[in-house]
């Protein structure tokens, strides 16, 4: 038997065909782009996601023998989105992404409903789903008036895999209509956001098979079947299952465009004024909290397009012995804030700079300040008693040994680098194929990376990053008060 796993990005996707052993056999992607018809906007059109499927898929058949042995299949993807359908399936519009910013003042004005932050333990942000809804209902009255179903990025393909209407929790959680507590959708959300229960697909746990390959597909593709389709998981609970995070006290850090800094949770413990979010799991009776920067390693490719260097050669004049915090300030505010501030109009900023500043000296100061921005989500975490004793830490940014000993010793918890391999969104789209065909519980499948090494916190620098820290969150008070 073999499993597939299906990772739906903003920039394109990827398929990764697995044995059922969990080892990568091979995998194809495609990449798409998102339009951008006004400020603050973010769209692709749902027909861009089919080709791109349909294409890897091909490739995967022609390439992998294996492939005719698929039993299972996962999706994951990007979490938010507002695909709207009419009462025949059809797509009435491009869906709206998760950074699209147009429905800032219907996020404010559903947040300042009491009920929203009580059932669905998050602010409502102008990317989650629900605001989308009502600027439509607002803008284009006539396309909300034929809206039969909204869903989200990975339930259409669910929808395109099984011809049903089906999503996991832990997607569905980032849309203010679920009640992320008790696992289903929330009615009094639904009238307060001026939506209906029917408009919403069925909801089933990302372990559990959602429906089955159609036949039109078992045929197109070459598959005797039946293949089973899981109900997935946003892609942020997929990254979770693929390095095995599913237990209290595991968690991950990832260092891509954005920061992340994960950890599952036993239970549900929503801390709203945190800008924290508090999502269901992808498994059953799990959920996850996490905090967002908007800005990690894309500060660091910022520094490095301006000053004319690459990211590789501004950090590789680092490694060495981690040094003490360095005179110069960086907050990493580029495109606004998520955890804890959640404020879009904040803007970056050094401090500190002299005639003697050099390009090293800002690097680090970028660097540390990406640290320090991590470490606001690491105490708000800390705030719901989250444990936080190890993390694993992924993503682009990992490949900096020094970047990594700097946010090990800023937040106080050793990080362990997993052996090269997969272990990302993608691999658990497929994990979660494996439990919806086989039945096998979710702690046998979802297995942790091997470790290619720990890096422990400096002690005898960690008294002197908190002290930076502290200055650090000062900081943002000063510049609030001069933008």
């Amino acid at each position: 038997m073999t499993f597939l796993g299906i990772d739906l990005g903003t920039s394109g996707i990827r398929l990764l065909l697995i044995d059922d052993g969990g080892v990568p056999i091979g995998s194809a992607e495609r990449s798409y782009h998102a339009s951008h018809p006004h400020p603050g906007w973010s769209e692709q059109n749902p027909s861009d996601w089919i080709a791109a499927l349909e294409d890897s898929i091909a490739e995967l058949r022609d390439n992998y023998p294996q492939f005719a042995a698929l039993r299972g299949i996962g999706v994951a993807g990007h979490m938010h989105g507002a695909t709207l359908l009419d009462n025949s399936g059809r797509v009435l519009r491009p869906c709206i992404l998760w950074n699209d910013t147009r429905s800032h003042t219907q996020a404010a004005h559903l947040d300042a409903k009491k009920p929203f932050r009580a059932i669905s333990g998050n602010i409502v942000f102008p990317g989650f789903t629900a605001p989308k809804l009502e600027w439509v209902r607002e803008n284009e009255p006539d396309i909300f008036a034929k809206t039969a179903k909204v869903l989200l990025p990975a339930a259409y393909l669910n929808y395109y895999l099984t011809g049903e209407y089906v999503a996991d929790m832990s997607d569905s959680a980032g849309t203010s209509w679920l009640d992320v507590g008790n696992r289903t959708w929330s009615n009094t959300l639904l009238s307060a956001g001026n939506m209906r229960q029917d408009q919403m697909p069925r909801l089933v746990e990302g372990t559990d098979e959602a429906g089955r390959l159609r036949r039109a597909l078992l045929d197109k593709w070459g598959l005797g079947g039946p293949v089973s389709v899981a109900g997935g998981a946003g892609d942020n609970a997929a990254a979770a299952c693929g390095i095995g995070a599913q237990n209290e006290g595991q968690g991950f850090v990832s260092l891509g465009t954005s920061g992340v800094l994960l950890s599952a949770r036993d239970g549900y413990h929503p801390a709203p004024e945190t800008a924290l979010h508090t999502f269901c799991h992808a498994i059953p009776g799990r959920w996850y909290q996490m905090g967002v920067m908007l800005s990690a390693t894309d500060s660091l490719n910022w520094l490095a397009r301006i000053t004319g260097q690459n990211p590789t050669e501004l950090t590789s004049k680092l490694d060495g012995n981690l040094k003490k915090p360095g005179t110069v300030r960086y907050l990493p505010y580029l495109a606004g804030e998520r955890t804890p501030h959640n404020d879009a109009e904040i803007r970056g900023s050094f401090t500190g700079l002299a005639t003697e500043t050099s390009r090293e000296d800002l690097t680090r100061a970028v660097l540390e300040g990406v640290a320090f921005g991590l470490r606001d989500s690491f105490e708000a975490l800390a705030a719901t008693n989250a444990k936080l004793d190890r993390l694993i830490a992924i993503g682009g940014g990992s490949a900096s040994r020094y970047w990594i000993q700097l946010i090990a010793t800023t937040l106080g918890v050793p990080l362990s680098l997993p052996k090269s391999g997969e272990f990302g969104a993608a691999l658990g789209a497929a994990r979660l194929g494996i439990t919806a065909a086989t039945g096998l519980a979710a702690n046998s499948v979802m297995s942790l990376p091997e470790v290619r090494e720990t890096i422990d916190p400096d002690k005898g620098l960690t008294s002197t990053f908190d002290d930076a820290y502290q200055k650090y969150s000062s900081a943002y008070l000063a510049i609030k008060s001069c933008q």
